[in-house]
C-alpha cells in the first residue's frame, strides 16, 4: 500500500503518530517535498523557504534525516546527483532518470508482486529473504529525445509496429 499525504492535517497526525512535535519546520519542509518530489536538499530548503524565510539549512538537513528514518520520506541516490527526496513511501516502485537532462519519474513494480525482482544467489552465497527490490532505470526523456533528434524506443511504441 502506498502511503501518500495531503495537506498539514495529515502530515500533522502523521507526526504525531511518529511520536513527533507538529514543528512550522517540519510542515515546511513537507510540504516542499510534497509539492517539488525527487527533489535534493538544497531546492527543499529553497521551496521551504518561500513559506517559511527563516529556515536554515542545517534545520532541513535534520529535518528530511528524521522524517526518511521515520519512513515519512524516502530518500535514493541517483548516480552522479546529490541525494533526492520524495513523499511517495510505503509501496516498492522504482525510479527511472534521464541521463541528459536529470529529469526523474516514479515507475511502478514492473511485473509480478513485491519486491519484483529475485535475485540468482551464487552457489557460495548465503541467501536473504528480500524484502525491497530497488531499481533504477537510465534512459533519455521523451523531451531530449525530440531536442537531440533521437529515434524513440519504448516497449508500447514496439507494440504498436
Amino acid at each position: 500500500m502506498t502511503e501518500h499525504f495531503d495537506g498539514q492535517e495529515a502530515w500533522a497526525a502523521a507526526l504525531r503518530a511518529h511520536g513527533r512535535r507538529v514543528t512550522k519546520q517540519r510542515l515546511a519542509v513537507l510540504a516542499a517535498v510534497e509539492r517539488h518530489p525527487h527533489s535534493p536538499a538544497e531546492s527543499i530548503l529553497a521551496a521551504a523557504r518561500a513559506e517559511l524565510p527563516e529556515l536554515t539549512a542545517q534545520s532541513v538537513y535534520v529535518v528530511l534525516g528524521d522524517l526518511t528514518d521515520l519512513h515519512m520520506l524516502r530518500r535514493f541516490e541517483p548516480p552522479h546527483s546529490p541525494a533526492l527526496y520524495e513523499t511517495r513511501v510505503g509501496d516498492n516502485h522504482h525510479h527511472a532518470i534521464c541521463i541528459s537532462c536529470g529529469r526523474v519519474e516514479d515507475v511502478d513494480c514492473a511485473v509480478g508482486h513485491a519486491p519484483c525482482l529475485t535475485p540468482h544467489w551464487n552457489p557460495d552465497a548465503k541467501p536473504m529473504t528480500i524484502q525491497i527490490a530497488d531499481v533504477m532505470y537510465q534512459g533519455i526523456c521523451q523531451d531530449c529525445q525530440q531536442a537531440q533528434k533521437l529515434p524513440s524506443h519504448s516497449p508500447s511504441q514496439e507494440k504498436e509496429k
